[in-house]
């Protein structure tokens, strides 16, 4: 039998692609990573990732542990849940940043609330800096938003490239301003837009002010200009256009899930630990 705890450190390094970032989202040292690592090889028989001074990646071996260890976990979540969890129950007031809305995390909540039907989960959906605001005043018991990589506040989900995104046929001509396609201030990926491109000496105009993901999208698909996006959220009909503009580049963004300390601990873990569990890939 591959122990569970094994197999969780093997999927957080195969979902950052990294065993610093993997220790840092476990809460422990990346030696303790390197050992569970090599303890699940020595117990398949195989090598399940290849790693090198600069790259992880998972060999043929990897992937298919991959997804015999997300089956495992999810069927240990299950009986775990089955036998305390269901008993769980209060109120757990969850805020999440809406392009997170274009990933796994609807599906993710679904499983919840059925492995917890007794817990009334509210869900709200806004802007991260506006939910960071109301968890701090005490209005939400767990936010799950996008933050600057200088960052260390409350547990890291992935850490992202924030990228320049457009359509194939987006055109910007030499010395032209940059059309933006932006969320209202206050904005992160704005923010980090403006930033990039003052300090590089880039004129720019802003064509489109949204307030949520499907109106960033929808002029981003119109033409209306240039948006700025995490790059494991981009869909498939649009492209990165920075190189091909000479934009600069952006740094990174994390997902992170902060906790309000005064609410209930129990929901507060029992979610967190749904949403680390899980792959949280762009939704198809």
């Amino acid at each position: 039998m591959f122990d569970p705890v094994l197999l969780g450190t093997f999927l957080a390094v195969a979902e950052t692609h990294s065993f610093t970032l993997a220790a840092t989202r476990l809460g422990v040292s990346q030696p303790t990573v390197s050992q569970h690592i090599r303890k699940l090889e020595e117990a398949a028989g195989r090598q399940l990732i290849a790693r090198d001074t600069r790259d992880v990646r998972m060999t043929d071996n990897g992937d298919a542990m991959a997804g015999f260890a997300r089956t495992i976990l999810a069927a240990h979540s299950s009986a775990e849940a089955y036998f305390t969890g269901s008993a769980m129950r209060g109120r757990l007031r969850f805020g999440a940043a809406d392009d997170l809305a274009i990933t796994q995390l609807p599906r993710i909540l679904r499983h919840f609330r059925q492995l917890y039907p007794q817990i009334n989960l509210e869900l709200t959906v806004n802007q991260s800096t506006p939910l960071y605001r109301r968890l701090k005043s005490g209005q939400l018991d767990l936010i799950f938003i996008k933050q600057l990589s200088d960052s260390d506040e409350g547990a890291l989900v992935r850490r992202d490239d924030l990228v320049w995104v457009g359509q194939e046929k987006t055109v910007v001509e030499p010395g032209a301003h940059v059309p933006l396609i932006v969320y209202q201030a206050p904005s992160i990926s704005r923010q980090s837009a403006i930033d990039a491109l003052e300090a590089n000496g880039r004129t720019w105009r802003i064509t489109c002010n949204t307030r949520e993901v499907n109106g960033m999208l929808a002029a981003v698909r119109a033409g209306l200009g240039i948006a700025v996006f995490p790059q494991s959220l981009i869909p498939d009909d649009l492209v990165i256009v920075g190189p091909r503009f000479a934009l600069p580049e952006l740094g990174h963004v994390d997902f992170r899930l902060l906790a309000n300390p005064s609410a209930a601990a129990e929901p507060i873990e029992a979610l967190t630990t749904a949403i680390m569990g899980r792959p949280l890939n762009r939704s198809a």
